[in-house]
């Protein structure tokens, strides 16, 4: 076995409120269960609630972030604050996963709770050229671009990875970043690749008429460039969990499908909060959460 595989019952991909309510649950059932997600990333932790039953005044979100993180520890909970980049099932049908700092997880049952993503750049250009050289996605378009120029604009490992993937389809590839926020070991890689760099910029305008045709950076200059991939954050979630052949809702192709124990269309994988869909209440994250971890717990002790 590699050194750096590390085994778990159970990996939970998200740190919000249904993340953390499934490692609580799970945990609680002696599943050896790990986290993987930076809470600072949730929704919530720049929320304030007032609607949570039970509960009469203003709830700061951050604090129940963290306390639901000593909670899930205190169950036995595993966390590692780190983003994933690469998923995928074995022949046994266990799964792995590797993390941005290359580790390498090997777990039989997993929960995917990641929120949904709701990053945009919000800038003239964006909206009416997506679809048209704009993408959210490296892993789902990044194949259209071969042999063109491509630029990806971002600070996390989202942005980094999908450079370095990119880098194996297109020509020239542009990484435009304020701060690369990302682990030391994903940071050598981009570093150490042909990526072209603009460090402290940032995407001002998308330009282009039937097509991306360029784009103008923070500092007034002009790229000329086919494609523009906005990878804001980790890795989405979508992306993630249509690696693993799960299916989305029919309608819009946004929401992670699952029945009422949170399963989805693969044996061994589970959906919890924002991803499954609206609406979006921290107490259906929590309620879904809470069936997600005691399933997948009941899960891995049958399998």
């Amino acid at each position: 076995m590699d050194p750096k595989t590390i085994d778990h019952d159970i990996v939970i991909i998200g740190s919000g409120p249904a993340g953390l309510q499934a490692a609580l649950h799970a945990g609680r059932r002696k599943a050896n269960v790990a986290v993987l997600g930076k809470l600072k990333n949730s929704s919530l932790s720049r929320a304030h609630l007032e609607n949570y039953c039970c509960m009469d005044n203003t709830l700061i979100g951050s604090e129940m972030l963290d306390q639901g993180k000593v909670q899930a520890l205190r169950a036995g909970a595993v966390f590692y604050e780190e983003d994933v980049l690469e998923i995928g099932q074995e022949s046994d049908g266990s799964f792995s996963l590797l993390t941005e700092s290359e580790k390498h997880l090997k777990f039989k049952a997993l929960i995917l709770a990641m929120g949904v993503s709701r990053n945009r750049l919000n800038v003239p250009g964006e909206k009416a050229l997506l679809g048209k050289g704009v993408s959210y996605c490296v892993d789902c378009d990044g194949g259209f671009f071969k042999n063109q120029t491509v630029a990806v604009v971002g600070n996390e490992s989202a942005a980094a990875s999908g450079a370095l993937t990119l880098l194996l389809i297109a020509d020239n590839v542009h990484l435009i970043y304020k701060e690369l926020l990302v682990s030391d070991t994903l940071k050598n890689q981009v570093e150490n690749s042909d990526i072209i760099k603009h460090p402290g910029l940032w995407v001002k305008a998308v330009e282009g008429q039937e097509s991306v045709e360029g784009l103008i950076l923070s500092n007034e200059d002009r790229l000329k460039v086919d494609g523009l991939f906005i990878e804001l954050g980790a890795k989405g979630a979508l992306e993630l969990a249509t690696r693993l052949g799960v299916s989305l809702d029919p309608e819009n192709f946004k929401y992670i499908l699952t029945n009422k124990k949170q399963e989805t269309n693969i044996a061994g994988v589970y959906a919890a909060g924002d991803i499954c869909g609206p609406p979006w209440q921290v107490a259906k994250a929590v309620g879904e959460g809470c069936i997600a971890g005691m399933e997948a717990a009941a899960y891995i002790k049958k399998n």
